[in-house]
């Protein structure tokens, strides 16, 4: 039986992975700050599929949780098969007027942890020449986003680091995917602070369930980014391509300007 490991576990996409990987009889260690949620999660679905489920509760954004994670799972014999990079946070405003702390925790959680999970497991997916990372990255990934600066500067990190270890691994048994979702029915918009009248703009929600279904549909045709959404989340990325950049982010500052 194989084991997922996933961040950003007690909500969304997460947690949708984790309901669907269990639902394929994958054992699950989950990690996320809410332990109340997590320990619910993980008693739903023993219940449910009679597998083994290991629960860390930690703060990504914190120095050191990754050696945490790394340690837990080494210490307990854990072989993690597939390394789900999901935990992340947004941020919306004009950046010099945004908690400064704030944007570091989200380089902190969307980027060095990310790298720092996948540095630790994948020289071990190596060695057994097989194993899965699926990264969670956004659209927002293609085009810089004014007012959203940090988070889409993660993002295009997040595209760029994975599509670069697709390459370097998919001779070596490891199956490397960024994911690319369009707006999905989370609380991100909430979390991030954006503005009733932005949030609104965004009328194409995808659902959780729908991203994943699409992750692992991706995973198992070699892909090496998978972009979900509906029609307008198909046509950003190629909108980058053809409309000249300052152009673009000009359109983009007006239309994210509360």
């Amino acid at each position: 039986m194989t084991t997922a490991l996933i961040t950003g576990a007690s909500g969304g996409i997460g947690k949708a992975f984790a309901e669907e990987l269990a639902a394929r009889n994958n054992n699950l260690v989950l990690v996320a700050r809410s332990e109340e949620k997590l320990h619910q999660l993980a008693s739903e679905l023993q219940a449910k599929h009679h597998i083994e489920i290991d629960v860390i509760v930690k703060d990504l954004a914190e120095p050191g949780s990754t050696a945490h994670v790394f340690d837990y799972t080494r210490n307990q014999g854990i072989t993690i098969d597939t390394l789900i990079n999901n935990a992340g946070f947004g941020d919306y405003g004009d950046f010099a007027e945004r908690d400064g702390e704030r944007q570091i925790q989200m380089i902190q959680l969307n980027v060095l942890a990310l790298v720092d999970l996948t540095h630790k497991y994948l020289p071990l997916m190596r060695q057994r020449r097989s194993g899965n990372i699926i990264n969670i990255a956004s659209i927002a990934a293609f085009q810089a986003i004014p007012y959203m600066s940090v988070y889409a500067a993660s993002k295009a990190f997040v595209l760029s680091f994975s599509e670069s270890l697709w390459a370097e691994n998919r001779a070596l048994g490891v199956r490397v995917l960024c994911v690319c979702p369009g707006p999905i029915d989370t609380n991100f918009f909430t979390a991030a602070k954006f503005p009733p009248t932005i949030a609104a703009k965004n009328t194409q929600i995808t659902k959780v369930e729908t991203v994943v279904r699409d992750t692992l549909q991706g995973l198992e045709r070699g892909e090496s980014v998978v972009v979900s959404g509906g029609l307008t989340s198909h046509l950003i990325p190629k909108l980058s391509r053809l409309v000249p950049r300052r152009t673009l982010v000009s359109v983009l500052e007006k239309q994210f300007k509360a």
